[in-house]
């Protein structure tokens, strides 16, 4: 929100600057004391307002009133220099006293709800619009900023209507296409709102923050060719806009660019100095390319900014459980679940490492962390039920495959697999309709018969009977 024209009716920009500092230089130098007229003290308090000198533009407009102390302007100024020095409750005060001396005066109402607002009292700002626009239905500033307003609310079907009946009103306001773009955007209408980006850059061209919004949408809407080109436009712009590299790599990680992710977040790095999500997402990308060595410097780097960044210590045990080197990983994997222990994934890795040490109980209980956190994961189910025959505990060992069993029912190869703990407990009837029932739903599982249960199909009675 921006306060509407502080500017007197007869002020002429064009009048000679150094004419007004000359006069503003006169004025300082009396103190204040030396007679000035009205007109004179108008022009240097607006050329102090220019200069975003609010406390001297003050002193100013007071001499004025002190002249003049039924001025409306005067004090409809003294609002707006009140209200840029954050001094609200004065500058409603000043508004109340230009409203008292003339109610109909449409520029006040607005930046009365303006001061509102800022004073967190949204319902007498949106009231305070709501009368500029019997005087004017049509003002695109009290539109805009009752947008604004409403839009804070969180009341984003109302501003939505607000600002584009202010866009229908003035459809070259520099703001209101920006503010619809994010409306549309946080209303999930992905179309409105690159439509209403699109109408903003049309009106400023040059408006990076724009363009990245509207590449954060297409990023979103999964167009990531254009959010790339999006984000290239805001980075033109604004050549050390460090977001913008951050989600270009994301948009360039999303289409496979990894080579090209790096760069840009790399340079993020650069700007910023180490990030963890950054560091992060570096790592990430020289994973996906296999490089992990490099992989595990960025993993570091983001545990150095941030020791609690879980995904960070996963990545981490993933990388050296790639390399093999398992003893490592299972540190890192159990730094990961102390840190994130609701995160299957995590109990999953832990698990696969664990077995790979052959630190079968290990694996069991991450197995079973996992299956408690994620029950529809039937690979889970599958791995615990394995690890579980493993351990030799077949009845627990059955019910996994049960249970992985219900999630599919038609997988040929649990029914296979799933014999192996019939067998360990003697239910040698059960173990062979398990693997009639993997034979008839995939008739290729026979060829696993001489390796998996060689004792089986060495035996011609259970030949016969599985029809091999």
């Amino acid at each position: 929100m921006s306060m509407l024209n502080f500017g007197f009716d007869d002020f002429d920009e064009s009048r000679n600057e150094d004419r007004l500092k000359d006069l503003a230089a006169s004025f300082e130098h009396s103190g204040g004391t030396d007679y000035f007229d009205s007109d004179t003290l108008e022009d240097i308090a607006t050329f102090y307002y220019e200069q975003s000198r609010f406390d001297d533009a003050l002193r100013v407009i007071d001499r004025v009133l002190d002249a003049q102390p039924f001025s409306s302007d005067g004090w409809m100024r003294r609002g707006i220099l009140l209200n840029n020095l954050g001094r609200h409750k004065e500058a409603l005060d000043a508004y109340e006293r230009t409203l008292a001396l003339n109610p109909a005066d449409l520029e006040t109402l607005v930046n009365r709800g303006i001061t509102l607002d800022s004073l967190d009292r949204p319902e007498e700002a949106i009231e305070s619009y709501q009368e500029a626009l019997l005087l004017d239905p049509n003002s695109d500033e009290a539109l805009f900023n009752k947008g604004v307003t409403l839009e804070r609310l969180n009341r984003l079907n109302e501003a939505i209507d607000t600002f584009e009946a202010c866009a229908d009103a003035n459809p070259e306001h520099p703001e209101v296409w920006y503010e619809l773009g994010f409306c549309y955007d946080r209303a999930n209408n992905t179309e409105k709102a690159i439509e209403a980006y699109d109408r903003h850059l049309d009106v400023d061209p040059y408006s990076h923050d724009a363009w990245y919004n509207r590449g954060i949408v297409l990023n979103r809407a999964g167009k990531y060719v254009d959010a790339v080109s999006s984000y290239d436009m805001a980075l033109v712009i604004s050549e050390d806009f460090a977001s913008a590299y951050y989600n270009r790599g994301n948009a360039q990680a999303n289409l496979g660019m990894l080579d090209e992710a790096i760069e840009s977040y790399k340079r993020v790095l650069e700007l910023e100095g180490n990030d963890a999500a950054t560091s992060y997402n570096v790592a990430l990308a020289y994973e996906e390319k296999r490089e992990y060595r490099k992989a595990i410097k960025y993993f570091e780097q983001a545990i150095e900014a941030d020791d609690a960044y879980s995904e960070a210590w996963y990545g981490l045990g993933c990388c050296f459980d790639a390399l093999e080197r398992y003893d490592e990983a299972l540190v890192f994997f159990n730094r990961a679940v102390v840190l994130s222990p609701n995160t299957s994934d995590f109990w999953y890795a832990k698990g696969d490492c664990a077995y790979n040490l052959r630190r079968i109980g290990e694996a069991v209980s991450a197995y079973r962390t996992v299956v408690r956190l994620k029950p529809e994961h039937r690979e889970a189910w599958l791995d615990f039920a394995e690890t579980l025959y493993e351990a030799r505990r077949p009845e627990e060992a059955l019910d996994a495959y049960r249970r992985a069993l219900e999630l599919k029912s038609d997988c040929a190869s649990t029914y296979f697999r799933q014999a192996k703990a019939f067998l360990a407990l003697g239910r040698l009837e059960d173990a062979l309709r398990s693997i009639k029932m993997s034979f008839s739903l995939d008739p290729l599982q026979r060829e696993g018969m001489p390796d998996a249960y060689p004792e089986l199909n060495a035996d011609p009675r259970v030949r016969m009977a599985l029809g091999l």
